[in-house]
């Protein structure tokens, strides 16, 4: 039981990695309207609560925002102690 908990939140938590960066590279499109704009902004409104925490405290350096970066690690080390508490 304890394991398909932890798998359930481990593909979670990838699924949210992997939408962040999916966030990244659309953010690297010129903005303009129709579908993309669309899947933009609905990521956009999963993701950019998470990334704003840490958009407080890292500016962006050089036009670059690296708070992407940040969020992930910081997921992956809230994922590694839910795993640990759970198993």
């Amino acid at each position: 039981m304890n394991y398909t908990i932890a798998n359930v939140i481990a593909q979670l938590f990838r699924i949210y990695n992997i939408l962040i960066i999916i966030w990244c590279v659309l953010s690297w499109i010129p903005r303009g309207s129709g579908v993309i704009e669309d899947f933009r902004g609905a990521i956009g409104m999963l993701v950019e609560p998470w990334l704003n925490i840490f958009r407080r405290f890292i500016p962006p350096l050089g036009g670059i925002d690296f708070s992407p970066i940040v969020a992930i690690f910081a997921l992956e080390a809230i994922e590694r102690l839910l795993l640990a508490i759970l198993l």
